[in-house]
């Protein structure tokens, strides 16, 4: 398995991946910013308005346009550059780069080629959203924009509606109610959510209730700009008593600790801690 060597502001060849401000400016780290002043290219999906973040940090750095539809003829040219001794720093539009934005082709490409990849974390709107929801305690799944193609979106929709944590979606805010709409004919119309807009920035807004209250909420006048949705998981099935202490044995026979048969019956049996915790502790 080939190990690519750790790499700072200094290393030649190499590709940094660095996240950048989501909307407020000021959320972007010290590292990041030494990192873009100190690279030779940054590529970007659109360098017209990285340049309003770039100028406004007095980064003078090159800028070179990357998205979806150049990435393919782009990334040899890149990678023969890092090869050629050049540091980049791949940025997207706003958050960090590769979740739902351009960039996997060209880690990928500097990857196979032997070059370093080093990751500058910042800013995320699907965490920014996940930790403002109030929803979930840690374990979400991220499915980023649904299919556009009815049966791909169907089968992420039925994915959904079985997850018993919450899950994350990206979208359009005009596209929202069709979103929250499908959510609900697939069972999910009971269950909170939380729609994040314009997060970091001056009219943030964090609208909470149950799916089928939101969508009326919205029916009239959909949410504008990019939204994130978090919807939270399908609840814990009620199991019998005898159920689960027959579930409780089985883990314990296979030599699972107190603690972890305890935590499988709160999340998959829908027990509460101190039943969980009895029968987990049963002889």
């Amino acid at each position: 398995m080939p190990v690519t060597p750790p790499a700072d502001s200094r290393t030649p060849g190499c590709l940094y991946v660095v996240s950048t401000p989501i909307g407020n400016l000021s959320d972007i780290t010290l590292r990041a910013i030494e990192t873009l002043r100190t690279c030779d290219v940054i590529p970007c999906e659109d360098t017209r308005h990285s340049r309003t973040l770039l100028t406004h940090h007095g980064i003078e750095t090159p800028a070179q346009s990357l998205h979806e539809h150049n990435e393919a003829r782009e990334t040899p040219r890149l990678v023969a550059r890092m090869l050629a001794g050049d540091r980049l720093a791949l940025i997207s539009d706003a958050g960090t780069p590769l979740v739902s934005d351009p960039g996997a082709r060209l880690v990928r490409g500097a990857i196979a080629a032997g070059l370093a990849v080093v990751p500058i974390p910042g800013p995320s709107a699907l965490l920014a959203a996940v930790v403002a929801s109030g929803l979930g305690e840690g374990t979400f799944t991220f499915l980023g924009f649904l299919a556009r193609k009815r049966k791909q979106r169907e089968a992420q929709l039925d994915l959904l509606s079985t997850l018993g944590h919450p899950s994350v979606l990206y979208e359009a805010g005009n596209r929202v109610v069709d979103t929250l709409e499908d959510l609900a004919a697939h069972g999910a119309g009971d269950r909170q959510v939380a729609i994040a807009r314009e997060l970091t920035k001056q009219f943030e807004e964090v609208k909470r209730g149950t799916v089928a209250e939101v969508i009326e909420y919205y029916r009239d006048t959909p949410p504008r700009g990019e939204v994130v949705i978090v919807v939270d998981g399908a609840p814990a099935p009620v199991t019998g008593p005898d159920a689960m202490r027959e579930a409780a044995r089985g883990m314990k026979e296979g030599g699972a600790s107190a603690r972890e048969v305890t935590q499988r019956l709160v999340n998959e049996f829908g027990a509460s801690r101190n039943v969980a915790y009895r029968l987990a502790h049963e002889d």
